[in-house]
């Protein structure tokens, strides 16, 4: 599985991008590359009939990073659209292999949700009721306070973080324009989504390091995943300064990908949060899994004049409350 979980992974993260047209200038250039690199992989990565071909199918992983693909295409419409017909063809026809394998009782419901609603996107044919399972299931598991259970228990981890959030953020909008009914859960995720990605923010240490709490720790700052999407759609809350996201948002890259112990000879991630620390990994990880970090990096899909990036720096939270400035009071959502 990993090839497939690697490839989603770094698509979903880098989509927005290289979505962004290619310009004179070295990131310009850079971003042109691999909007190329990602076309000829998509091309692969989906062709029976290459070596490449990635596994859409065989076993229950697939259902996860074929999602994340799905997501990343979502993210990167250029990439869907310049696509050429045979590639949406076998897009298509594997993303619609996945409808064999069974999603747990838990955040996986929304992985067949994403792809369905990815198949809704492009005027393909699309299973209503995967869509609509997975978001009025996790309506039912709202614990409080922004969070959402992963199932019908609450756990202390990032997977509001990891999936949830992101991929009902992803999920609404598409099923909301086909169907008004979902309006009211809409507005509803809207304040919730709000409030995780500030109780985010407060979780970032002064020197960018968050608390190493539940499964996937080994996926680093795609723990961030959805804090980095508010401030990519430009929804971050009032709380929250575009700038002071930045700042925040670049403190956790840097403390969990800077040092180069993070990285194997080769210029591979590592199994660790920290370095190389594979006693932190669960059975399901490997490399490939690692590159949900990507998600992090999806502000790079705002404009280079957007106040995101112009602003002058602004310190998050807690840096600010362990300098000794007076900030106001953090307070739990009353829905």
């Amino acid at each position: 599985f990993t090839h497939l979980e690697g490839f989603g992974r770094l698509v979903s993260g880098m989509a927005p991008w290289i979505n962004l047209a290619g310009d004179p200038t070295p990131e310009g250039r850079l971003r042109s590359r691999h909007f190329d690199l990602v076309q000829k992989s998509l091309a692969n990565a989906v062709n029976p009939d290459a070596k490449d071909f990635m596994n859409f199918a065989d076993g229950s992983q697939p259902l996860v990073d074929a999602s994340f693909l799905a997501l990343g295409l979502l993210r990167g419409p250029r990439i869907w659209n310049q696509a050429d017909e045979a590639t949406k063809r076998n897009v298509i026809a594997a993303f619609k292999h996945t409808r064999a394998i069974k999603p747990g009782f838990n955040n996986w419901l929304l992985f067949s949700a994403l792809i369905e609603s990815f198949l809704l996107h492009i005027g393909e044919e699309y299973d209503k009721m995967r869509i609509d399972y997975a978001v009025r299931q996790h309506d039912q598991w709202y614990k409080g306070d922004g969070i959402y259970g992963d199932g019908p228990e609450f756990h202390w981890d990032f997977y509001n973080s990891f999936v949830i959030q992101p991929y009902m953020r992803a999920i609404l909008p598409i099923v909301s324009q086909a169907d008004q009914s979902y309006k009211a859960l809409s507005d509803k995720f809207n304040k919730i989504a709000a409030r995780y990605a500030v109780i985010q923010e407060r979780l970032i240490a002064p020197d960018g390091s968050y608390p190493a709490i539940g499964r996937s720790i080994a996926y680093r700052c795609g723990a961030y995943h959805h804090l980095a999407n508010e401030a990519r759609l430009r929804s971050l809350p009032k709380e929250i300064d575009p700038a002071q996201a930045r700042c925040a948002l670049g403190s956790v890259i840097k403390r969990t990908l800077s040092d180069a112990a993070n990285f194997d000879k080769e210029g591979w991630l590592t199994i660790g949060l920290s370095g190389h620390q594979p006693n932190l990994a669960e059975e399901y990880i490997s490399t490939g899994s690692l590159y949900l970090c990507a998600t992090a990096f999806l502000p790079l899909g705002l404009s280079p004049n957007d106040e995101f990036w112009t602003s002058n720096p602004v310190s998050w939270t807690s840096k600010r409350i362990w300098n000794r400035e007076d900030v106001n009071a953090d307070g739990a959502l009353k829905l």
